[in-house]
């Protein structure tokens, strides 16, 4: 794991690898309601629509590859063959990260992951230290056990970090997301699956130059904070259009077409969702 010091330079060297081999990613915030945008990406301007709209860029067509498509991927939920995959980087520590899972994301469930449309691939991506780090081996020791989405829901519910994220508490999140087995979830928290399965997400992020938490990729289209619904909706409407018009993506050998995720979606505020982005790797959210 590299040390808090080291993440900036990786996070340029990550930058100058996307704009080689991918051209250099744009991620694009909604101010907030003072007018203001919070971290790095919020200035950062949304890539234009290539082939005025008709086909995906050599960009997107290379970030869609980043899909996995994985049925056994304990931390996804939605067909395997869905046509948009969303993916999304996010602490369990940010505050705009928790707006979105209770506001935003059940929305998107009932409206596009219910109907086959949109598949939700989480990637762990722990900014704010220790504790986030914690929080993101934990939650996926929740989804060894098909309790990844359940412990979100635990985990970003209001209040819920300010509790903080120590052994025990974690502990005591599993129990209520329903994890079968405590002794074994506390065993692989710990665990250096774990730590590989943390380290390979944080490589992806770093790699692709993410500077905020949340950020998505949709459909290989970039997106950054907790957005309204209308941003989303746009999104993924535009996604499953490109999708329409290109050949079927190609599932991964242990993938099985119109096989669900493992869990079940987060229940959701009634509340519009937020705009807003935390900031990079170090800095104080």
């Amino acid at each position: 794991m590299p040390s808090p010091a080291a993440k900036p330079l990786l996070i340029s060297a990550g930058v100058a690898l996307a704009a080689v081999t991918l051209g250099l990613v744009s991620w694009q915030a909604t101010e907030r309601t003072d007018g203001s945008a919070e971290g790095p990406a919020a200035s950062a301007s949304a890539p234009a629509t290539a082939g005025g709209g008709e086909q995906p860029s050599p960009q997107t067509r290379e970030l869609l590859k980043l899909a996995r498509r994985d049925r056994a991927d304990g931390l996804a939920q939605g067909s395997v063959t869905a046509p948009v995959v969303m993916i999304e980087y996010a602490d369990f520590k940010c505050g705009y990260c928790g707006k979105f899972a209770r506001d935003t994301e059940p929305e998107l469930v009932r409206k596009y992951v219910q109907d086959g449309t949109l598949r939700i691939e989480w990637r762990n991506y722990p900014i704010f230290g220790a504790d986030s780090e914690a929080a993101a081996k934990a939650a996926w020791a929740a989804g060894r056990q098909g309790r990844f989405w359940q412990f979100h829901a635990a985990a970003y519910a209001e209040g819920s970090k300010e509790k903080g994220f120590g052994d025990a508490r974690l502990v005591e999140l599993a129990e209520e997301a329903g994890v079968p087995d405590l002794d074994r979830f506390s065993a692989d928290m710990k665990g250096e699956a774990a730590q590989l399965a943390l380290q390979k997400d944080q490589d992806e992020a770093y790699r692709l130059g993410v500077s905020s938490t949340p950020s998505f990729l949709i459909g290989g289209h970039p997106l950054a904070g907790a957005q309204p619904m209308e941003a989303f909706v746009q999104a993924i409407e535009k996604a499953k259009a490109e999708a329409a018009r290109q050949p079927a993506v190609p599932q991964q050998e242990n993938a099985k077409p119109g096989t669900p995720g493992p869990g079940t979606p987060a229940p959701g505020a009634s509340a519009p969702a937020g705009a807003g982005a935390s900031r990079t790797p170090g800095a104080a959210e």
